[in-house]
């Protein structure tokens, strides 16, 4: 069960308001807008499914949950292993940025909160996003399920702050995708856990696609 304190941490590490530039960046969904492939609620919602079900069950969320047990057993060789690992899973340039980047912005907001581990990953080029919220959730003592299903429930948010910005969408329209999407993540993290190392990895072409051109699109919000 999930402490009060534990659960108002990862509230905090969930929260938008974390200074770590996660709005930024829309992984692809700006120019997947730009080409047409989304213009309505319909066609976000089945973007942002897609990525959720075919990347981020099938690949950060079995790392995280790696990285989280790495953590616990203070085995900082398993953590590079498996930081290094996402890192590779990143079909882009930008992806690969974007993740690195936001990982050393969280490093270095953990290590201003006097978390000693995370000083040394302020700069290290295998810093990602999951392995520095993995090391919050076990110092803060947030149980892995939960964490597991924060950093999805963060990641779809996004996007679908996204989605409202660039297709654009109504607020009310975005609920209801947060709404409808949302239902998703307690099966997916029941999949996600049962996958084994070899089993790790999933694409989705068309999220490498808009990435890579989103890197060269002439005007845009997101950053590249």
């Amino acid at each position: 069960m999930i402490t009060d304190l534990a659960l108002m941490r990862l509230l905090q590490l969930v929260s938008p308001n974390l200074p770590i530039g996660m709005y930024c960046y829309s992984q692809g969904f700006e120019h997947a807008v730009e080409d047409g492939w989304v213009t309505n609620s319909e066609e976000a919602s089945e973007w942002i499914s897609g990525v959720l079900e075919n990347c981020l069950s099938k690949v950060d969320l079995p790392i995280i949950s790696r990285l989280y047990d790495a953590w616990e057993q203070q085995d900082v060789e398993r953590v590079d292993k498996w930081s290094s690992t996402l890192l590779a899973y990143r079909e882009t340039s930008e992806l690969r940025a974007e993740d690195r980047l936001i990982g050393q912005a969280l490093a270095r907001l953990l290590s201003d909160m006097e978390f000693e581990q995370a000083t040394v990953w302020r700069r290290k080029p295998n810093t990602t996003q999951a392995s520095m919220y993995a090391l919050a959730a076990v110092k803060w003592e947030i149980p892995k399920h939960a964490a597991l299903a924060g950093f999805l429930w963060s990641w779809l948010e996004n996007q679908i702050l996204c989605a409202v910005k660039l297709v654009p969408l109504g607020q009310v329209a975005g609920q209801r995708l947060t709404y409808d999407l949302s239902k998703k993540i307690p099966d997916l993290l029941t999949q996600g856990l049962k996958l084994m190392d070899d089993d790790i990895g999933g694409s989705v072409f068309g999220l490498a696609m808009a990435s890579s051109r989103h890197e060269m699109q002439y005007s845009r919000l997101f950053r590249s």
